[in-house]
């Protein structure tokens, strides 16, 4: 009796199959920077699916991911893509962005959600898959006049006990993705990714000494890259080593 019921359960689990494994609607970026000096931007999405057309919500949440009406707000809130096309979501500012700071970037977080349509088969499982990514809003007060990874070379570390505090001075969000003693495109497994807000510091996640006399961090710029920070430890002061020295 036992095996009939095992029998049958596993013929329940094999007729219900998953219609989309892969996520259909794909987003054009990793993240996104809204310039304070334009009233909207424009994001790129694709219905990478060549047979079925798909629903695409999109919309806005704040820091504590709660879903928001403004100061930015995604139009449409909901589009249908043909198979195989393209389309765009534009991202608008409402008159309350001026009340934001305008010295620092306000992070929000942009939600692109697939609906797929609904299958003529029995026993389908469909599953929406949601893409989030980081929005950063950077106001025109504070917009780079050089490259932002030139920016991020003001970025200094000092002794925290056993750790090592990162003190970012600058009006950006600095996200880590990587620490390590030295220049590895391998992830330190005693790493956990973190964030530092703009004029603030925070102690890095890893043992100090682990990290030598030059600790190299790894962050993510504005185009989704992968730059490395090489600092030079002096007593309690780290600072970024010039790129002229690096090479």
């Amino acid at each position: 009796m036992p095996g009939i019921k095992r029998k049958a359960l596993l013929m329940i689990i094999a007729s219900l199959t998953v219609q989309h494994a892969f996520a259909a609607v794909a987003l054009d970026r990793t993240r996104i920077i809204y310039d304070g000096s334009q009233k909207t931007i424009s994001l790129n999405i694709t219905n990478q699916n060549k047979d079925l057309p798909f629903l695409a919500q999109s919309w806005i949440e704040n820091e504590q991911g709660e879903k928001i009406k403004g100061p930015l707000i995604s139009l449409p809130p909901v589009q249908r893509i043909e198979p195989g096309a393209k389309s765009m979501v534009k991202l608008q500012s409402m008159p309350d962005v001026r009340t934001l700071p305008q010295d620092r970037e306000s992070l929000y977080y942009f939600n692109l959600r697939e609906i797929p349509p609904r299958s003529d088969k029995a026993n389908v499982l469909q599953i929406a898959l949601q893409t989030r990514v980081k929005l950063f809003y950077r106001p025109d007060s504070i917009k780079p006049k050089q490259n932002i990874d030139d920016t991020f070379q003001k970025i200094t570390l000092t002794r925290d006990g056993n750790f090592w505090q990162l003190n970012n001075d600058t009006p950006y969000y600095f996200t880590i993705v990587n620490v390590d003693s030295k220049k590895s495109e391998t992830p330190n497994p005693k790493f956990t990714s973190q964030m530092v807000n703009p004029l603030t510091h925070s102690r890095i996640n890893i043992d100090g000494p682990s990290l030598g006399t030059h600790p190299v961090l790894t962050y993510i710029n504005d185009f989704g890259a992968r730059p490395m920070l090489t600092f030079s430890c002096a007593g309690n002061e780290c600072h970024v080593i010039a790129d002229n020295e690096n090479k």
